[in-house]
């Protein structure tokens, strides 16, 4: 099923969340044809999955003849993707009303750390910046200790390429229906502090503090962490629901008292550092039988190489080989 069958799109090359918006459209049937400077290419980008499925043109946007060629090819698509600092687009003669005079029922979309507009729009940033503007970082790490980065995807590609992404398609939707295009300006600063939507009704609850490492969903909880095995690897556990804490003490064979208190925060170190201590006694794998097909919500933490190896993930060929290269497949699926 390619839902997105008969969009046309145009990416400009880049590195990040736009490329990312540009694989998922592409994936869902999207052609999307991606414009790159040449000698702009680095092997890294090039090499990325996240450039699967598109046409590559490449075209000197500092050229007459190849900013009219990019013009062309906007004429006929009905979205365009760029992530560059505010102005860039502007300044090649490619900038939103460039391209909507040319084409008025264009989606333009961009992606970008601050946003097109506030104080900071115009200043240079990462994933991290982002975040940590936004509030989120603040929330992941241990107690007592440092913010850790959770890789690049709250701010790159959750809060960036898949808002740029769902905010495209819902132009599109608009845009056939009125023939009007637009602008669609995707934040990494918005994007990130959308997705802690539930984290902010927590905290309007009273369930969430400014404190890292106290909270149900960080790491503190000992039924909501991750624990070390015989072996060294992990597995994680995730029995918030009181039918599933149950099974899991079950399983674990933890039937003294302390234990009944699972909300009680002021136990949750001690809960942890016991529970800890059975997980220690078998390796991963051993654990991974004794819970599977349980709902007490206990499953292996599995690196690059055995992610795609899990009969789970094999099932459902969650991961592909395009190119020799293992990749995560398109998601998500569709019944028709």
């Amino acid at each position: 099923m390619d839902p997105l069958a008969g969009i046309q799109v145009v990416e400009f090359a880049g590195i990040g969340p736009a490329p990312f918006c540009g694989m998922m459209l592409a994936d869902m049937g999207a052609a999307v044809t991606r414009i790159a400077r040449p000698g702009s290419e680095d092997p890294v980008t090039v090499s990325s999955v996240l450039n699967r499925g598109r046409r590559n043109v490449m075209l000197d946007l500092k050229t007459a003849e190849g900013r009219e060629t990019a013009l062309e090819i906007i004429a006929g698509s009905g979205a365009l993707l760029e992530g560059f600092r505010p102005g860039v687009m502007e300044r090649l003669g490619l900038g939103p009303v460039d391209c909507l005079t040319r084409n008025p029922r264009l989606v333009y979309g961009r992606v970008t750390g601050w946003g097109q507009t506030g104080p900071l729009a115009q200043t240079a940033g990462h994933d991290l910046n982002y975040i940590a503007l936004s509030g989120v970082l603040h929330a992941i790490g241990e107690p007592g200790g440092a913010p850790l980065p959770p890789l690049n995807l709250m701010g790159d590609f959750g809060g960036g390429g898949m808002m740029l992404a769902f905010g495209v398609v819902c132009a599109l939707l608009q845009a056939a229906r009125t023939g009007q295009g637009q602008v669609v300006d995707s934040a990494m600063t918005d994007g990130s502090a959308a997705l802690m939507a539930m984290i902010w009704g927590l905290r309007a609850a009273g369930s969430w503090t400014n404190q890292r490492g106290e909270n149900i969903f960080d790491g503190s909880a000992h039924f909501y962490t991750t624990y070390e095995c015989a072996d060294g690897k992990y597995v994680a556990v995730a029995a918030i629901e009181p039918r599933f804490y149950r099974l899991l003490r079950d399983k674990l064979a933890l039937t003294d008292n302390a234990f009944d208190a699972q909300m009680d925060r002021a136990q949750w170190p001690v809960l942890k550092a016991r529970m800890g201590a059975v997980f220690r006694t078998r390796s991963r794998d051993e654990w991974e039988k004794h819970f599977f097909g349980t709902d007490a919500c206990v499953t292996p933490v599995l690196n690059f190489d055995e992610a795609p190896l899990h009969p789970h993930n094999v099932a459902r060929q969650t991961f592909t080989e395009r190119d020799g290269v293992v990749q995560p497949a398109p998601a998500p699926r569709f019944s028709t």
